[in-house]
C-alpha cells in the first residue's frame, strides 16, 4: 500500500511586487497552517519522507508543518519539479518516488493538486484550498504503478472554524 498526503501551500501575499516563486505567506496563511498541521496526527501514517517545492509560500508551508509534527526540517526533501500547476507533472514526480517509501507529504500548488485528488482520488473535491490537507491511499506496491486510490481523509481551514 502508498499513502500520499497532499497539503497546497498556505495563502500566500500577493501585496509585494515580487516573481510568483518568491511570494510570502500572508498573517492569514500562517495561521491557517498552523491550524491544519496542528490536527492531522491522528491521520500520519508511522513513517513518511516530507516533499516541498521549492517557492516560498510552499517552502514555508512545509516548515510550519514539519515544526508542528515534529518532522526535522533538515529532512525536507525540496523539489524544484514540484514548483507546477499541471496534473501531468506532478503525476510523473510522484509516479517517480522509490518504491521504499510507503508514505509520502508532499508541498505543493493549485490547479495540479486539485486536479491530482479528483484523478486519484474516490472523493470530488471542487478545489482543494490553501493550506488543504487530503490524504490518498493506494493499493498499489509501486509509485508508478498507482492508480486509482480512496480518498482517506480531507482537513481544510474552513473545517477548524
Amino acid at each position: 500500500m502508498k499513502n500520499l498526503i497532499l497539503i497546497r501551500h498556505a495563502k500566500s501575499s500577493w501585496e509585494a511586487p515580487l516573481k510568483d516563486f518568491d511570494r510570502p505567506l500572508m498573517k492569514r496563511g500562517i495561521k491557517d497552517a498552523h491550524e491544519v498541521s496542528v490536527n492531522i496526527s491522528d491521520y500520519l501514517p508511522k513513517t513518511y519522507i516530507i516533499w516541498s517545492s521549492t517557492a516560498a509560500r510552499a517552502t514555508e508551508t512545509a516548515l510550519i508543518f514539519a515544526q508542528n509534527i515534529s518532522y526535522p526540517i533538515e529532512s525536507i526533501v525540496f523539489k524544484d519539479e514540484l514548483y507546477t500547476f499541471d496534473v501531468k507533472q506532478l503525476e510523473k514526480v510522484i509516479k517517480s518516488c522509490d518504491n521504499s517509501l510507503e508514505s509520502v507529504i508532499l508541498f505543493g500548488h493549485n490547479e495540479a493538486i486539485t486536479n491530482f485528488v479528483n484523478k486519484f482520488g474516490d472523493v470530488f473535491i471542487d478545489n482543494v484550498p490553501t493550506s488543504g490537507f487530503v490524504s490518498l491511499q493506494f493499493d498499489s506496491e509501486s509509485w508508478d504503478g498507482i492508480d486509482k486510490g480512496k480518498t482517506h481523509k480531507t482537513i481544510f481551514p474552513k473545517d477548524l472554524k
